[in-house]
This record gives structure tokens, sequence and C-alpha cells, in this order.
């Protein structure tokens, strides 16, 4: 079964994407601040991860950055979902090696979209 890694500090928000994620057949990985996710990436190694921006520690532009330079999690897709709503929060996020770029509240097929784009070979 696919493990998807989420990065969210909002209980309420990591439940939400844990039941669009459990739909499309994932195990659910948490973790509840930058720093956390970081390490559980690292030692977990998930088949995707869905990143929050504005959370303690570590915001998700750093944390993306970082997981794109380490060779142990430079593949692994990352889809932004956050509040940060700028066209210039977006571009930065994609900057950073984002696959995709989600405003909350999120729209669940959105999501779901996302996901299957990423997890799509090209």
């Amino acid at each position: 079964m696919p493990r998807v890694l989420i990065i969210d500090d909002s209980a309420v928000e990591r439940t939400i994407i844990a039941k669009v994620m459990t739909g499309l057949g994932y195990s659910i990985v948490e973790a509840n601040d930058g720093e956390e996710g970081e390490e559980k990436a690292k030692s977990v190694k998930p088949d995707i991860i869905v990143l929050d921006v504005v959370m303690p520690k570590k915001d998700g532009f750093q944390v993306c950055r970082n997981l794109k330079k380490a060779p142990e999690t430079a593949n692994i897709p990352i889809i932004m979902i956050t509040s940060k709503d700028q066209d210039s929060d977006k571009f930065w996020g994609m900057k950073q090696g984002a696959l995709a770029y989600l405003i909350k509240p999120f729209n669940e097929d959105d999501l779901k979209s996302a996901v299957v784009k990423a997890m799509t070979p090209s």
C-alpha cells in the first residue's frame, strides 16, 4: 500500500486530507510541524507528501526546499496545500520543487487530481 506523509500543524486539516488520501488507497503518516515532517520524510520515505506552508519550527517552503536537495527524498512528489493564496506564494512554492499548489479550503477533487498527476509516470 502506498504511503502519504501529511505535514500540517492543524489536526483538522490532517484529518480532511487523510480522508481523501485513504480513499485513494494510501496509508497515512502524519507530522505536526516542518521539523518533524522533514525527519519523517527521511525515515519513512513516503510515496508522496502533502505539505502545509504556514507551520511552526520550519515553514513548508523550507521543508520542500530541504527535501528536494536531499538525495534520499529528492524524488518524492510534494503537493502544497496552504492558506497563502498570492500568485507570488504559488510561484515560490513551485520554485521550491512542489508539483502542485492548492489553496485552503481546497477542493477534494483538486487534491485527487494533483495526486494522480504526481503519481503518473511521465
